[in-house]
């Protein structure tokens, strides 16, 4: 689970046939313990945040949600459970691919979460209805 698993070819199709903003939802199972000794998963991904969240804003993102997944209301039962779901808005794929691949997330950002994470998957959406809409920027 590394930064060599970013879709950068689709996600790059996705942007050239409908550009704009984004929601990144993240789906996030943490390690029992941090794949560096320090601590526990949820200890490694604290660390992640706080490097992460001024890379987003940098890149004119907006952390809009967090929360615990605490149970699967519907469907399959038999995945493994996530543990965090993350919400993260992006002016655009562009945005979100620039801050994933800049020397910062690489070197600040990256090694805490491949520490943090035992599974993480980002789905890429983009708005279909929102009650909350945020005006492109």
């Amino acid at each position: 689970m590394s930064i060599d698993q970013l879709n950068i070819q689709g996600l790059t199709e996705l942007d050239r046939d409908d550009p704009g903003p984004v929601v990144m939802v993240n789906l996030i199972r943490f390690s029992e313990q941090a794949g560096d000794g320090d601590g526990t998963g949820w200890d490694a991904y604290m660390r992640y945040s706080s490097q992460k969240v001024a890379l987003v804003k940098a890149h004119g993102g907006i952390l809009l949600w967090n929360g615990n997944a605490k149970a699967v209301a519907f469907g399959r039962l038999d995945g493994a459970p996530w543990d965090y779901v993350s919400l993260v808005y992006y002016p655009s794929v562009e945005a979100f691919m620039t801050m994933m691949r800049s020397p910062e997330y690489l070197s600040q950002c990256e090694p805490h979460r491949r520490n943090a994470c035992a599974d993480h998957l980002i789905i890429c959406t983009r708005e279909a209805f929102s009650k909350f809409h945020i005006p492109a920027k």
